[in-house]
């Protein structure tokens, strides 16, 4: 698959929503501002191997080519150079690539509450089914697409429709490669939180074809814990999300390979001797070696701006590094968004309960709010508590590019 079309395209065009069947890849590229004298640094083919990686102790510059000596310059090359590589290492390492979505065709059926998507390719077809909560009143309203349960009260008393669909049939929480994804793409190298993000994308486009009532470029998705790291994927594959919502997400989500702070220890080796399935196979080679990425979680997040992300982590989660994902991914992430003038699109919630603690969501709210409807809060989103940031482990933020 073409990385720039993830990049700049992936079902959707930021400036315009989705393209239509058929949109070439220059009409979506002709939507993206343009600087005639960005030229982009060659990114190196094939991608180097962990060995080949210098290790980097602390989080690592997301400035820095993967050529270890290019810079970013400004904020168009940030857009057009730098975060389509970011895309295409991060599915190199992480998430396997993302299915090329131009040769799905989708049709959906809609019975009261219940959407049917079903997805065509390569000769074959399956089916996600969703099920819709809609505030009262007309709409059209905006959305938020969860898996794993949400408190739906909340968001549905604030004007706000909530979609849900069974992630376990989209693909299994298991290595047995079963559930729809895998009637498509049977063999291929992918990661289970890649086939869950797809699923949040194929159920917008659900939404899309047959669901008025909802504002589909009105669009949030989220999960807790694993399921927190399908949505913090889910928003970074598809630029029609509006606003991501990792809650509890720990490694391979929000929370940092490099530094485990607090919680029982999270990292890339017990994640993957557990759970293997859940990235490809190119995360692999790292396992005892993660300070040889060439990214952290910082960069998963900081490739999702200018779009929002809501970052969510419960004071007491005894799982997931809430600490570190505190003072260490949400400030270094914070530098590039604020670097890009976007800085008001992050934001970090702490609230005291423990893992997958529902309260989170009434939590998050306010900021979902602002993004989707306009509105304003007088929460700050910056408030670590009594938690400081570690500028020691983002040192790159003190000298950050001079180019506009």
């Amino acid at each position: 698959m073409h990385l720039t079309y993830i990049a700049f395209a992936l079902c959707a065009a930021t400036v315009s929503g989705a393209p239509t069947p058929g949109s070439s890849f220059s009409q979506l590229l002709d939507l993206l501002p343009r600087q005639s004298n960005v030229t982009c640094p060659k990114t190196p083919s094939p991608m180097p191997k962990a060995a080949d990686l210098p290790a980097v102790k602390t989080m690592p510059d997301p400035f820095l080519y993967l050529d270890g000596k290019t810079k970013v310059k400004s904020k168009d090359e940030w857009y057009q150079c730098r975060q389509p590589e970011i895309l295409k290492l991060l599915q190199e390492y992480q998430y396997g690539y993302y299915p090329d979505h131009s040769q799905e065709t989708v049709t959906a059926t809609r019975s009261g509450t219940k959407l049917d998507v079903t997805i065509a390719t390569g000769g074959k077809s399956a089916t996600i089914s969703a099920t819709l909560n809609l505030p009262s009143g007309s709409g059209p309203f905006p959305v938020v697409i969860a898996i794993g349960g949400i408190d739906n009260n909340s968001y549905l008393k604030a004007g706000i429709a909530v979609v849900t669909f069974d992630y376990g049939k989209v693909a299994a929480d298991s290595n047995s490669k079963t559930g729809s994804f895998w009637t498509l793409y049977s063999g291929k190298d992918i990661g289970v939180l890649t086939a869950w993000a797809w699923g949040f994308h194929r159920v917008l486009d659900g939404i899309e074809l047959k669901v008025p009532e909802i504002d589909a470029k009105k669009s949030g998705v989220t999960g807790c814990s694993r399921l927190g790291k399908a949505a913090l994927a889910a928003g970074l594959f598809d630029k029609r999300i509006a606003v991501t919502m990792p809650m509890c997400s720990g490694v391979q989500g929000a929370g940092p390979y490099r530094y485990s702070l607090s919680g029982q220890g999270e990292n890339l080796e017990n994640s993957k001797s557990g759970a293997g399935w859940w990235t490809s196979s190119g995360i692999s080679q790292f396992v005892n070696h993660a300070t040889q990425l060439p990214y952290d979680a910082h960069t998963i997040v900081a490739a999702i701006a200018p779009r929002a992300v809501i970052l969510e982590q419960g004071a007491s989660d005894q799982f997931t590094d809430s600490k570190g994902t505190a003072t260490v991914t949400f400030p270094a992430a914070k530098a590039v968004y604020s670097w890009l003038g976007v800085g008001d699109q992050l934001g970090m919630s702490i609230p005291k309960g423990g893992h997958c603690d529902m309260g989170g969501y009434a939590d998050v709210l306010p900021f979902v709010q602002k993004v989707l409807q306009g509105k304003t809060t007088n929460r700050n989103y910056d408030d670590l508590g009594s938690w400081k940031a570690m500028p020691e482990a983002y040192p790159w933020a003190t000298s950050l590019p001079a180019g506009k």
